[in-house]
């Protein structure tokens, strides 16, 4: 593969691949979101003609210029709350006829929607990676039982692959009546060399007092991430851990007032903190800082912020619903029940042994630097994406 951005494979052509997100927001837009972006740059440094397609909401020039050399068609959005696109479907069907294979990230998106009934007339084959969303977990219940009749259930089945990011999410593809032969284990990866920041000890500022050990939280502060599980932990836990701070470092996702209001009416209040959504540096600095992440969510598929603060030695606590098994395989954290009780064993036992954490936390970035890196996960979609060219082509 050349300088010139064509990426040619055993299969002999240029292959030019689209990806289809609702949001590249890195504020709102979640999981799926930084994943299409790390994916797009990837492929990007692989030397793959890649073109992302998704809203306007949450792109500022920082996110731009990240994805310089890769083509960002931005559609702009005439409702956030669902993400619906501001867009012709013939302006849909000229973007897709322009490409050789497509990847849908998400699930519940009209711009998914569009892309496939535009996919399946032009005869383009198309990929579908949900990235732990096709549970109907959350709200929108309804609506979502209402998209996946009229075509979600179709998306899935008709796709020429599907890519699943943990082991855990294969049998919800088995449920939409996809075969195992038709799903492709891709995980999340990391760009490991963002994170080894000179900053790793001299930048405390809003994490607490300025030598106090923390616990961190790095996420969407709504139910599904489980901040009031942790929160709830904390409280009927700290007297072991009396030096400790816990931060919540994530935007709003309707739970903020609620753990404030938890927060303040506990005699622990001045060691909970609530910094707002962090990035870049700050955030690779809050991970260098902390003593553990912790990641109580009640569904997902596999967490992202896990390989961030591995990456930067950091050990994890995380609930048995984040889709990463390897924690306790390789000690580099603990596994525990999403529950209140869990959670604060978990809390408990590992902040016991200041020895062991960093330990733990050296584990884990040695597995993280060898298994999952994006350098390694793009190898596997680019071989993914011949495979699915070559037999379409026969």
């Amino acid at each position: 593969m050349g300088a010139s951005g064509d990426c040619r494979r055993q299969s002999e052509f240029s292959v030019k691949i689209l990806c289809v997100n609702m949001s590249l927001d890195p504020v709102e837009g979640g999981g799926t979101a930084e994943r299409t972006f790390r994916v797009c740059r990837a492929l990007l440094r692989a030397g793959a003609v890649c073109t992302v397609l998704t809203t306007d909401t949450g792109i500022d020039p920082d996110r731009r210029l990240a994805l310089r050399g890769v083509e960002v068609i931005a559609l702009p959005c005439l409702l956030k709350r669902f993400y619906v696109p501001s867009v012709s479907y013939g302006k849909i069907r000229s973007i897709v006829a322009q490409c050789d294979v497509i990847e849908l990230m998400n699930h519940w998106t009209l711009l998914n929607a569009l892309v496939y009934r535009a996919a399946k007339r032009l005869k383009k084959p198309y990929i579908v990676c949900p990235a732990g969303a096709l549970t109907i977990f959350g709200r929108s219940r309804l609506l979502k039982n209402i998209y996946n009749r009229l075509v979600g259930r179709k998306i899935i089945r008709n796709s020429d692959g599907c890519v699943a990011i943990s082991t855990s999410e294969i049998p919800q593809f088995k449920q939409y009546g996809l075969p195992a032969a038709g799903i492709t284990l891709i995980p999340n990866g990391i760009d490991a060399a963002e994170y080894q920041s000179n900053i790793t000890a001299n930048d405390r500022k809003g994490f607490g007092p300025d030598n106090s050990p923390f616990i961190l939280f790095v996420g969407r502060l709504n139910s599904i991430k489980g901040p009031d599980l942790l929160l709830d932990a904390f409280l009927n836990s700290k007297d072991h851990f009396p030096d400790f701070h816990l931060v919540f470092a994530g935007p709003d996702g309707g739970m903020l007032p609620q753990l404030k209001a938890t927060a303040e009416a506990s005699d622990a209040a001045n060691r909970i903190h609530f910094t707002g959504y962090i990035g870049g540096d700050r955030k690779i600095s809050a991970y260098h800082n902390a003593e553990l992440l912790v990641i109580p969510s009640r569904q997902e598929a596999m967490s992202l912020v896990v390989l961030e603060a591995g990456i930067t030695g950091t050990p994890v606590l995380i609930t048995d619903r984040c889709g990463f098994k390897e924690v306790n395989t390789v000690a580099g954290g603990q596994i525990v029940p999403a529950s209140v009780r869990g959670l604060g064993n978990g809390l408990t036992q590992m902040l016991s042994d200041p020895l062991q954490l960093k330990i733990k936390g050296e584990n884990l970035k040695k597995h993280i630097e060898n298994h999952y890196t994006w350098d390694i996960m793009i190898k596997k979609y680019l071989d993914l994406y011949d495979r699915i060219l070559s037999h379409h082509h026969k």
